[in-house]
């Protein structure tokens, strides 16, 4: 039996899930030392729990899917806002050469699933499926190519396969970024971890001055906003979540067609940067912070509370297999590419936790990775500057045209 909940109750389980993952985090030294996401750790437990209901009852439930859209949208909305043509200038350099590494890594993802696949006597396109449609793409993108595989290519079940891989990365992508991150930072000495006396207490000392850090940086740190603010702020919310809605609708079906989070993210860049250079209003970054760090907490954990991992099921034993590979591949090109490539300092291992969060499942999970390991060793400017724009732009343009190329050549 399914029960559906009303956002109310939605926002209610959310809100205890992420108080629930703190708790734990706090108490538990392994999950701290790995450097776990808290809204991870909530859901997963969460997740279980609704399993182990499943199973012995029956029982399952279903939440709103409008809610958790709505904050997907305001945190994308979040790192338009946050987008500093200024700052993204200062950062140009390593962007590009963190994007070329992105590029890279999706054709070692695809080469990965699509030779397993052959491997085990399975069509190439399920290779496609397990690999950047559903691990570097996530949810949406699944659902999207799973229905033109179904349909186009005559792969059955392609959309159900794809979604239990997308949740299957979604999962993995959480709890590895942090261990890879721990790995890197303590192999060569980067950074010594602050004991949780002063983690507490830093988080009390209010952040006055939003211009000494960059999106997402400090998510658990106080900050000074006002109501003004913060209604100035709902405002430019409001107004790019209209121009996302409006761009949706007028691009469908056409070449420049992209998702609603996209133009949702764009028109943040576009605002911010026509208000703050060409009319010279002030930005409020304060509120924009605070609304993106809770949309983010809140979207991640109602996505987790969302997992039904009995759908896991549908992956056979070659399926999984080839999930299996691709975590080891995702583990050790984020520790021994990604991490050198970018300059093998503590920025580039914040920078390799994030990598695994969307090489593996999607921007807020790449987000939450890289708040957990700073929340422990400290702050890294550049690489919260560089994952959100690459990770929720650039990457699903290139993965698009990525699988466009391969499925000309295998099909």
């Amino acid at each position: 039996m399914e029960y559906t909940l009303h956002g109310y109750y939605t926002l209610v389980a959310a809100v205890i899930v992420l108080l629930f993952g703190r708790f734990l985090v706090l108490k538990i030294d392994l999950l701290r030392r790995y450097n776990i996401p808290e809204p991870v750790v909530g859901g997963l437990v969460a997740a279980l729990a609704a399993y182990g209901l499943h199973s012995a009852f029956g029982i399952s439930a279903k939440f709103s899917q409008e809610l958790q859209t709505s904050f997907m949208l305001i945190f994308f909305t979040s790192i338009g806002l946050s987008a500093n043509i200024g700052k993204l200038l200062a950062g140009g350099r390593a962007l590009l050469i963190f994007l070329l590494v992105i590029i890279a890594f999706i054709a070692v993802q695809n080469t990965v699933g699509i030779s397993i696949a052959k491997a085990l006597g399975l069509n190439p396109l399920i290779g496609l499926i397990t690999g950047s449609i559903t691990l570097t793409g996530g949810h949406g993108t699944a659902g999207a190519w799973g229905e033109i595989l179904e349909n186009k290519y005559g792969i059955v079940g392609a959309t159900t396969l794809g979604m239990a891989s997308a949740t299957f990365g979604l999962v993995i992508g959480g709890l590895i970024g942090g261990p890879v991150a721990n790995f890197l930072i303590q192999r060569h000495r980067l950074a010594q971890a602050k004991p949780i006396e002063q983690i507490l207490r830093e988080e009390q000392q209010p952040m006055a001055r939003a211009e000494n850090s960059v999106a997402f940086e400090f998510p658990h740190q106080m900050r000074y906003i006002t109501a003004d603010n913060a209604i100035t702020t709902l405002g430019l919310f409001a107004a790019c979540l209209a121009f996302a809605l409006v761009m949706t609708d007028f691009s469908k079906g056409k070449a420049y067609e992209l998702p609603t989070f996209v133009w949702a993210l764009g028109g943040g860049v576009l605002l911010r940067n026509t208000l703050e250079l060409g009319l010279k209003v002030p930005i409020f970054d304060r509120a924009i912070d605070v609304f993106g760090n809770a949309s983010l907490s809140l979207y991640l954990a109602m996505a987790l509370l969302s997992l039904k991992l009995w759908q896991l099921a549908d992956l056979a034993g070659p399926l999984v297999l080839i999930l299996g590979v691709q975590t080891m591949v995702m583990a050790l090109f984020a520790a021994f590419v990604t991490f050198r490539i970018m300059g093998k300092d503590y920025d580039a291992a914040i920078l390799s936790a994030g990598h695994c969060g969307f090489g593996m499942g999607a921007t807020p999970t790449a987000i939450a990775n890289m708040q957990a390991v700073t929340n422990m060793y400290g702050p890294s400017h550049k690489a919260f500057l560089i994952v959100p724009l690459v990770g929720a732009f650039f990457i699903d343009i290139i993965n698009a045209a990525t699988i466009q190329m391969i499925l000309k050549v295998l099909g």
